[in-house]
């Protein structure tokens, strides 16, 4: 069976479906191509999305313990594992269900199968359902995304040992549970098994946790973590794992080359990502991927191959779904002959533990290496009135600012609800605000958003609550 389409996208995740949407949206024909039932990806199906039902319900657990502070106390919870998984599949489904519904309303032709390259200008559709499929395009998006990355060599046939998928599937709630990387996917699902009971302890190669991200912002996330996991092991790594009677024995490197033994119920691997770029046939497209396997492009997301685009995880970092969604619209537009490009100043990063980490723009890190010379505003939230009224002091706002035009060029923000705040820092950043500009937009009080605007009157020395003085009108 052969059929054709104006464009054919490669991968149904937020970058796949957000592009075949907007591009229906737009007048073309579109065939979107993935191996699930219905448009969501890794995202919904496996990340994003179930990731953050199951940090609600930790979030729940935690305030209930945390709820001893004000004069309530709780029995502990009584977990139904049946339930929970209900639940947060229910939540999956929902959302999977509704694109499957928005996919047909604008007439796009969904196919459930695995796509392999024939050349440039053809498709061959290994269907779910059995058999193949021809199609011909006129123009391709490959929105492939991107996988879990194994420790080398030390990978074994074990149940006990998860990936992200299997963790988020929550086999069980273990006694103990070791997690292997002290990233962002880790420390999520590490505090999500703590907060159910687990006794968890993280191991990290580098000297901290959230390798990359401001140290001063990871500084009140490691202070709550050290309260709330079993043990956080930095300069650490994992060198060997044999599998025993209902146990996994890992055995570590640490400080001074010490060596270390443990035995735990289960273990989670979560050193990284990467891209999916292995498309069967790419290479017989002029398609080039790169050495770390990222497929390479140009601005506007056009691969080596005129008339084939890449979008979102398999292009490169930051491997974050709401820039793949982006990119999606850039290359939707390109293809349509407009001239754009993917240029943001800002791309919101988000850790959804508890304090939330979240940044923007330029980090004070990246204008150090930069040798660029920046003026920096911070404001705690100990100072802040709501942060206190909620319990919730832990966090800090942090502008970074160039100290001639006053410019704000980034924002990082730690603290509850800091993946919500962060979007104002991103309106800054994009739209070249300036520390007036934020000092002068009145926030409603009492709020968390407050901060942002306390932030930049520190900046000008006269912050309200904050004594720093520094400048005179």
């Amino acid at each position: 069976m052969a059929s054709s389409t104006q464009l054919a996208v490669i991968g149904g995740g937020p970058g796949g479906y957000a592009a075949a949407f907007y591009a229906a949206d737009l007048g073309m024909q579109v065939t979107l191509v993935d191996m699930e039932p219905n448009p969501g990806g890794v995202c919904l199906y496996r990340g994003c999305i179930p990731s953050k039902a199951l940090l609600h319900v930790a979030k729940v657990a935690s305030e209930a313990k945390h709820a001893t502070n004000w004069g309530l106390t709780y029995p502990e919870p009584n977990i139904d594992l049946d339930r929970l998984r209900s639940y947060k599949d229910g939540v999956v489904s929902k959302l999977t269900g509704g694109l499957g519904q928005l996919s047909k309303q604008r007439k796009i032709t969904f196919i459930q199968g695995k796509a392999s390259f024939v050349d440039a200008k053809n498709l061959s559709i290994e269907l779910a359902a059995g058999g193949t499929q021809e199609l011909s395009f006129e123009h391709a998006i490959v929105a492939t995304g991107s996988s879990s990355t194994s420790i080398p060599g030390l990978s074994i046939k074990s149940d006990r040992l998860m990936d992200s998928t299997d963790a988020l599937n929550l086999p069980d709630i273990p006694k103990t549970l070791l997690v292997v990387g002290g990233g962002y996917i880790g420390l999520e699902l590490g505090s999500v098994y703590a907060a159910l009971g687990s006794k968890v302890t993280v191991v990290e190669m580098t000297d901290g946790l959230l390798p990359g991200a401001d140290r001063d912002l990871v500084m009140f996330l490691a202070r709550r973590l050290e309260a709330t996991l079993d043990k956080i092991l930095l300069k650490t790594r994992v060198v060997g794992m044999e599998e025993g009677k209902n146990l996994i024995k890992v055995s570590m490197v640490g400080l001074d080359d010490a060596k270390l033994e443990q035995e735990f119920d289960r273990v989670l691997v979560s050193i990284g990502r990467r891209p999916n770029s292995a498309v069967p046939g790419l290479d017989k497209t002029g398609v080039v991927v790169g050495e770390r396997g990222f497929i390479t492009v140009d601005s506007a997301r056009r691969t080596g191959a005129p008339n084939i685009f890449a979008i979102g995880d398999v292009v490169g970092e930051p491997m974050l779904a709401h820039k793949a969604s982006h990119e999606a619209k850039v290359a939707v537009e390109a293809i349509l002959g407009h001239k754009v490009a993917f240029e943001p100043q800002a791309i919101p990063a988000v850790v959804f533990t508890d304090p939330e980490v979240a940044w923007c723009g330029l980090t004070e890190n990246d204008a150090k290496k930069q040798g660029r010379k920046v003026e920096i505003a911070k404001f705690p939230w100990a100072a802040l009135g709501r942060a206190l009224a909620i319990d919730r002091p832990d966090g800090m706002t942090k502008l970074v600012i160039d100290p001639e035009t006053e410019r704000i060029l980034g924002v990082g923000i730690v603290g509850a609800g800091a993946g919500e705040l962060i979007a104002e820092g991103v309106l800054a950043v994009e739209m070249a605000a300036l520390a007036s500009d934020l000092k002068l937009s009145i926030h409603p009080h009492p709020t968390m958003s407050e901060t942002l605007m306390e932030a930049a009157e520190v900046f000008f020395g006269h912050s309200t609550h904050v004594y720093r003085p520094k400048k005179k009108i």
